[in-house]
């Protein structure tokens, strides 16, 4: 890369961000909106005008630096229709409801679960799931649509060139089959392959930025935009990047509103056997590759768990306190049973509750993190994880969490970075695979709690509600 600036647009779920970054890989500047759904029609959508409008500025504060390229990331829930090169309607959010009739008729048309690696997930979460809905509601429109993936679109918004990239259609879709590296059959027959935009590589310049966008934002109309990427899957090629897991088998435990685990298995080792109803599933990696992972909402259940007066899990001046809150939390006999994100993660049909006495605000926020460690926990077992594993992300600065995890998973080597190894930097790695991090990895001590009789006991107690087999 060259010796300008680059800017990454991450597009996630709750926040939308925009960071500068050198071209050797060090961030200079980050600016974050959060975001809000808006209702049209009667359905949930993302506020796509807002972000624009919000975009725009934030790339106007970089207008006095040597700017060279911007790529997007995205999550891998929403896709937008483009009808005569403009925005047909607000894209979906993936948190509205499709009616039992449906979603019913929906299902029925699924491919097996074994063939895509995408699992029968709540709402709009598969792509398919909300295509089906937009062509009830917008027939003569999605008959004309050109179809891109989230970031896309937003590379469709700075440049006007429209394409699709793998590893969004490979994310949870039911639109892709990973082992033939091709649209699914449900894809095919619906007609929804053939309207999706044309392939480019995640880190392949597709266009320039838009003139118009140009003289608002006061940028360069030679500032390159590429393809751009799946958020977790930018991850995991950011950890990639790191020395200590450029090869082997790795794992890569994104957090954010979403946990996802995702594992980069020894090369040639086969895909494992993943468990449908779990929330596992196989992800494509920016090659193409199947990816063995398994989410669940672990920044919204930590949130829900903690309480709205809690004390922030990540903040960096408390996590003393958190961490001498462990010892009383656990003393009480406290337990967090899963799930307080109805339908998602590996006990999606438990209900979650709170078992034995109630903690303080400290020790409910240090018991919030114990929680997630323990689902994330049961999340790796069910994709093989082995060897080693970096967190990433925003709970990577929770020292109870990561403590925690390191304590139940003495089989893994587990680690957090010292520099900006997230998706944004995992962006700036598609379009320049040589770019490392500047400082190795950080190893986790464990916590000196007994977290294995405690993680016994909790397993038991999913075990008497649901059933020995999902407690596993």
């Amino acid at each position: 890369m060259g010796e300008g600036r680059y800017i990454v647009v991450d597009l996630g779920k709750t926040l939308s961000k925009v960071s500068l970054w050198t071209g050797d890989g060090r961030i200079l500047n980050r600016q974050v909106r959060p975001n809000a759904a808006v209702e049209e029609g009667g359905l949930r959508r993302l506020d796509v005008h807002a972000i624009g409008h919000w975009l725009i500025g934030a790339l106007a504060e970089y207008a006095d630096h040597p700017v060279e390229a911007i790529i997007p990331v995205g999550h891998g829930a929403a896709v937008v229709a483009l009808v005569d090169d403009h925005m047909a309607f607000l894209p979906l959010d993936y948190e509205q409801d499709l009616s039992a009739h449906h979603l019913a008729e929906y299902r029925a048309e699924r491919d097996a679960f074994a063939l895509t690696g995408s699992p029968a997930l709540p709402g709009g979460l598969n792509l398919g799931a909300q295509l089906y809905l937009l062509e009830q509601v917008y027939p003569a429109a999605m008959a004309r649509a050109t179809l891109v993936p989230w970031a896309q679109y937003w590379a469709w918004f700075l440049c006007g060139e429209a394409r699709s990239e793998i590893t969004t259609l490979g994310c949870h879709s039911d639109l892709w089959h990973p082992e033939a590296k091709s649209f699914s059959p449900l894809a095919d027959r619906k007609g929804w392959g053939e309207r999706f935009a044309p392939f480019a590589h995640a880190g392949e310049q597709i266009g320039f930025l838009r003139r118009a966008i140009a003289d608002q934002s006061g940028l360069s109309a030679r500032v390159a935009v590429h393809a751009g990427m799946h958020d977790s899957n930018a991850a995991l090629l950011a950890a990639r990047s790191c020395g200590e897991l450029s090869s082997g088998d790795a794992t890569i435990l994104s957090t954010g509103t979403w946990f996802v685990a995702m594992r980069s298995p020894e090369q040639g080792e086969a895909t494992p056997s993943l468990p449908e109803g779990r929330d596992c599933l196989v992800n494509v990696d920016v090659d193409g590759r199947p990816v063995p992972s398994a989410r669940f909402m672990g920044g919204r259940e930590i949130e829900t768990v903690a309480g709205p007066e809690a004390v922030r899990v990540d903040h960096g001046p408390d996590q003393s306190r958190l961490l001498a809150a462990v010892e009383n939390f656990a003393g009480l006999g406290t337990m967090i049973l899963p799930t307080f994100a109805p339908g998602n993660g590996p006990f999606a049909h438990a209900k979650g509750e709170w078992l034995g006495a109630q903690p303080s605000r400290l020790e409910r926020s240090a018991g919030a993190c114990i929680y997630a460690a323990l689902v994330a926990d049961a999340s790796l077992d069910l994709i093989g994880a082995k060897e080693r594993i970096l967190v990433e992300g925003r709970f990577a600065a929770a020292a109870v969490f990561v403590r925690s995890l390191a304590r139940l998973r003495p089989d893994l080597n587990v680690c957090t970075s010292p520099a900006h190894i997230d998706a944004s930097f995992g962006a700036l790695c598609a379009i320049d695979r040589r770019i490392a991090p500047g400082a190795p990895l950080h190893a986790v001590a464990p916590l000196d709690v007994d977290l294995e009789t405690y993680r016994t006991k909790w397993r038991a107690a999913i075990a008497d509600r649901i059933g020995s087999g999902a407690a596993r």
